[in-house]
């Protein structure tokens, strides 16, 4: 198996275990995320993200496979099921992952999933109707922001 390949392996599985530390142990210094909600940069951003979610998501549970990577690049589709805190509602979300390396550590994670479907399971109404704008992707992306902000000062975590 090549290298990178265990380093997705072990990403995926301390996630599974809620383990942020894991987690975040798994990226370049340099690291930048991007998917719907969140767009970071650097290893202390990505990592308080991380840590965020597992400390929130009490019942989410994470199934990954289709598991590839080579010397640059790798990819990997992983399902999430949890209950989205704002709402209430539960989500299953269907995400494809794209990942970049250097230094035998994640450089860049680009997670792409359907927007309109997990508005529709997260928001409701709301999210049937307006999921697919980009109106309400921004406004979701503000509060995925504001919310990360105050999580890592409230922790003390400086990017």
């Amino acid at each position: 198996m090549h290298p990178h390949e265990e380093l997705l392996h072990r990403f995926y599985q301390s996630f599974q275990r809620r383990d942020h530390a894991g987690m975040a142990a798994c990226y370049h210094p340099r690291a930048s995320f991007r998917d719907g909600a969140f767009q970071l940069q650097g290893a202390a951003e990505v990592g308080a993200m991380w840590r965020m979610l597992c400390e929130r998501g009490k019942d989410l549970a994470l199934t990954y496979d289709h598991l590839r990577a080579d010397d640059s690049h790798g990819q990997a589709v992983w399902d999430a099921r949890y209950t989205f805190s704002q709402t209430g509602r539960r989500v299953h979300n269907h995400i494809q992952a794209r990942f970049t390396f250097q230094d035998g550590k994640i450089l860049t994670h680009h997670d792409e999933f359907s927007f309109w479907r997990w508005s529709r399971q997260a928001l409701g109404p709301v999210g049937w109707l307006l999921g697919w704008t980009p109106l309400l992707q921004k406004k979701v992306q503000a509060g995925a922001r504001q919310s990360l902000t105050a999580f890592m000062a409230q922790r003390g975590i400086t990017s």
